[in-house]
C-alpha cells in the first residue's frame, strides 16, 4: 500500500489517521503534540519532525487542522518538500478563497491541493460513517479515492477546488441555524405547558420529523415547480402566526420564528396564497440573484443514491 503522510491529530485527525492504519497503509504522522501521534507510532506509524520532512517521504498527504491559518501555513511548508505529482487534501473546515488560493499556488509547483471536509463529528470520525465532500481536481481524486474510503462512507467529488468547503459550510451554517429555530420552539413549547420529553417524541413522528432535513428541497424548491400546492402558503402564514401568538402568550421571545412569518408574509404579498408554502423560498432566491430548475429525474436519482458508492 501507498505510504500517507498525516498532519494533525486531535480528536478528528487522530481517529481519522488510525482508520487509514487499519485500512493497510503506511503512514508518516507529524503534530505539534508528539503525544498525540504515540497510539500511532505503536501501531506502525513513522514519526516526522515537521510538515516538511514529512513530505519528502510521501506522495498524498492528509491535514486535519483547526482552520485556516493553520491549513495555509502548514500546506506552505508542505509545498517546499513534496515531489512533483504529489496531493495534499484538507479534512478541515476551511474558507473557499483560501483553499483556492492554496490550489493556485501548489499547481505553480505541479503539485495537487484538494479540499476534502468532512462531516459527521467525532463519532462519526471514529467509525468511519461520515461524509468527505471533496473539490479540485478529479482525475486526482479518483486516484487517490482509497484512501478517502479509508475514512467515511459517504465520500463524494463535489465540483472544482473549494466545491468541498462550500458544500460543508452550507450544511454547519443550516445545522446552527435549525438548532437555535428548535431552541426556541421547544422552550415555548414547554413554557406553554407540554413536557420536554413528551414534545420530542411527538414531534419527531410529525411530517417534518420524518425526513431528513434537505430532503426537504427536493420537490419544489430544486425544480422550481410550486403549483399546485403541497401545502398552500396561507396555511403555513396561518400556522406559524398561531405558534408566535403562543409565544407571546407565554412571554417567549421568537425572533426566529417571527423572521420565518415575515418571510411567509412579504410571499403573501406577492401574491402567493394558493402556492405551496416553499414558494416562499423564491424570495431568498430572487435576493441572490438565481434560479433553479433541476429536472425532477436528477433530483429522484440524488434521493435514491443513499448507500452508493
Amino acid at each position: 500500500m501507498s505510504k500517507i503522510g498525516f498532519i494533525g491529530l486531535g480528536t478528528m485527525g487522530g481517529s481519522f489517521a488510525r482508520n487509514v492504519q487499519k485500512a493497510g497503509h503506511d503512514l508518516v504522522v507529524h503534530d505539534l503534540h508528539r503525544q498525540f501521534a504515540q497510539p500511532h507510532l505503536d501501531a506502525g506509524a513513522t514519526w516526522a519532525d515537521s510538515p516538511r520532512a514529512l513530505a519528502a517521504n510521501c506522495d498524498v498527504v492528509l491535514t486535519s487542522l483547526p482552520g485556516p491559518p493553520e491549513v495555509t501555513a502548514v500546506a506552505t511548508e508542505l509545498s517546499t518538500g513534496l515531489k512533483p505529482g504529489s496531493a495534499v487534501f484538507d479534512l478541515s473546515t476551511n474558507a473557499p478563497a483560501v483553499v483556492r488560493q492554496l490550489h493556485a499556488d501548489f499547481a505553480k509547483r505541479g503539485l495537487h491541493f484538494l479540499d476534502a471536509p468532512v462531516s459527521g463529528g467525532p463519532k462519526g470520525a471514529l467509525s468511519g460513517r461520515c461524509a468527505i465532500w471533496v473539490g479540485g481536481d478529479r482525475a486526482v481524486f479518483d486516484q487517490h479515492r482509497k484512501v478517502l474510503d479509508a475514512m467515511g462512507d459517504q465520500v463524494r467529488y463535489i465540483g472544482p477546488i473549494g466545491a468541498g468547503s462550500i458544500a460543508k459550510l452550507v450544511h454547519n451554517a443550516a445545522g446552527y441555524a435549525i438548532q437555535c429555530a428548535l431552541a426556541e420552539v421547544f422552550s415555548v413549547g414547554a413554557k406553554a405547558g407540554v413536557e420536554p420529553l413528551a414534545l420530542f417524541e411527538a414531534v419527531r413522528q410529525g411530517a417534518r420529523g420524518r425526513v431528513r432535513t434537505f430532503d426537504m428541497l427536493a420537490d419544489q424548491f430544486l425544480v422550481n415547480h410550486y403549483d399546485p400546492p403541497s401545502f398552500a402558503l396561507r396555511l403555513a402564514h396561518k400556522d406559524v402566526s398561531l405558534a408566535v401568538q403562543l409565544g407571546q402568550e407565554v412571554g417567549v421571545p421568537m425572533r426566529m420564528i417571527n423572521l420565518a412569518l415575515q418571510e411567509l408574509t412579504e410571499a403573501r404579498g406577492r401574491g402567493w396564497d394558493h402556492r405551496d408554502s416553499r414558494s416562499a423560498m423564491l424570495l431568498q432566491l430572487e435576493r441572490a440573484g438565481i434560479e433553479f430548475h433541476e429536472s425532477p429525474q436528477a433530483v429522484r436519482a440524488v434521493l435514491d443514491s443513499d448507500g452508493a458508492a
